[in-house]
């Protein structure tokens, strides 16, 4: 006797994966299939059994360090008068106060600026869209942090709760002499500076690992030699603890660093360490300096990031210029803007503006990636994490998108690109269907099938 089969309405929607630019949005443009879609009925029991099989060759997901969310946020930190809120300012279009005395600062603000990407252009002069949502990252403008913010130092205590707050840094460093400009440490020096910083953050977060040290082994102690499975986790824990400890206050290095298993990951992450959180070093120069792309810190600034944090990214920037740049109305006048500096300090190279490398590095260290909706209708980005599956990519636009999830038919942006139309991909053999392990990848555009029954709605 055949097997019957159950029916089952579905609904399409298309989606595209691209790694500049996130959005934090919450509509999408649907595609009714049609015809009822198929599949085979299995009986419970059969289910059962195939749920409880592990996968052939599965690989294990490495565990990254941060908050398991597509909503990060970068803070901006550095000692006062560095150009922190002239740089949150640029950033995001805003006015947040930027005068010249120490702790001009002192609430942290918020605000989301766009993320440029090319591909997201290229997709709204394709689909000539109604509505285009473009992406954003959001930043956080946080007061100056001064030697001995760790014991209380300035506002230090405050501060560095609002730097745990976020979930990763733009540090800034002052790179340019300029008398009317304070420095709280009487002169310019910026690989200073960072050590100042860095140790202050490095010394909060072996003060709070000592106390949770202390706490934990406490409670091993009373346990002795207990041996139920909630008993021995709690000993594990102790052991990474202390790992964790002998790393920051031993090794006098930072957290993110380290190299630690998926486990270790796991506790690190519940401690919301300061010395966890990725870095990107941003030199601030002179308008001179920034154009001539010269400046006397420059090399010893690359050193220190070497030496002490090898691999982090160094942007310099000139906050003066990017002010210039946000006061002028028309792209016809920045690039004039940029021509004259050109000229001026007689560079043989074009001059452009840091603030597109400034904010995708920030996506990029939160190990963030990007898909888009795309249609006649609306052009929209969305954010997820590296290692996403196609599910969980899916339930960012709406929850029934994952709790419904059958399968991903995905094609690459490039492919789309090249080839000009989604039936030119299909002919081409590069339209390819993908189940719930399938990762969503940089650049890929996806049309995700699901179903919700209105039984499982009432569940």
């Amino acid at each position: 006797m055949q097997e019957p089969l159950l029916a089952f309405s579905t609904k399409l929607f298309r989606v595209q994966s691209c790694f500049q630019h996130p959005i934090i949005s919450t509509t999408a443009r649907a595609y009714c299939l049609g015809p009822l879609f198929l599949v085979p009925h299995r009986s419970s029991s059969t289910r059962s059994t195939r749920s409880k099989m592990p996968p052939k060759n599965a690989v294990v997901e490495k565990v990254l360090l941060g908050r398991p969310s597509n909503n990060l946020k970068m803070g901006i930190v550095g000692l006062p008068n560095v150009g922190k809120s002239s740089t949150f300012n640029v950033l995001t279009s805003s006015s947040a106060s930027a005068e010249n005395f120490p702790f001009c600062t002192i609430d942290p603000q918020e605000a989301r600026c766009p993320v440029p990407d090319a591909r997201f252009d290229w997709l709204c002069d394709h689909y000539k869209p109604s509505s285009k949502v473009p992406a954003f990252l959001t930043v956080f403008d946080i007061a100056g942090l001064v030697k001995g913010a760790s014991q209380g130092q300035g506002l230090g205590n405050a501060f560095l709760s609002h730097v745990r707050a976020v979930d990763g840094i733009f540090h800034v460093v002052r790179c340019f002499d300029d008398e009317e400009i304070v420095h709280v440490d009487g002169e310019v020096n910026p690989v200073r500076d960072l050590e100042t910083i860095s140790e202050e953050l490095r010394i909060k977060d072996e003060e709070g690992l000592a106390k949770k040290v202390e706490e934990l082994g406490a409670v091993v102690k009373r346990l002795g030699g207990g041996g139920t499975a909630q008993d021995k986790a709690k000993k594990e824990e102790y052991e990474i603890l202390k790992k964790v400890y002998a790393w920051v206050a031993e090794e006098k290095k930072e957290v993110r660093k380290g190299t630690w298993s998926n486990k270790e990951v796991e506790v690190i992450n519940t401690l919301l360490l300061l010395t966890a959180k990725p870095v990107v070093y941003l030199a601030n120069l002179s308008e001179k300096d920034f154009a001539r792309k010269k400046n006397k810190w420059l090399a010893k600034i690359k050193q220190w990031i070497d030496t002490t944090n090898p691999g982090d990214l160094l942007i310099p920037y000139s906050v003066t210029v990017e002010a210039r740049l946000a006061d002028l109305k028309t792209p016809e006048e920045r690039s004039e803007y940029l021509k004259s500096l050109q000229e001026r300090y007689e560079v043989p190279a074009p001059i452009t503006s840091a603030l597109p490398k400034i904010i995708v590095s920030g996506y990029q260290v939160l190990n963030l990636i990007y898909y888009f909706t795309g249609g006649p209708d609306e052009v929209r980005a969305w954010t997820i994490r590296k290692g996403t599956k196609a599910p969980q990519a899916a339930g960012t636009i709406h929850t029934d998108f994952e709790k419904g999830f059958i399968m991903a038919e995905v094609m690459r942006y490039e492919d789309l690109h090249e080839l000009g139309s989604d039936n030119a991909v299909k002919a081409g053999g590069k339209y390819v269907q993908k189940g719930k392990e399938y990762v969503v990848q940089d650049g890929d555009i996806i049309y995700f099938k699901f179903n919700v029954t209105t039984q499982a709605k009432k569940k």
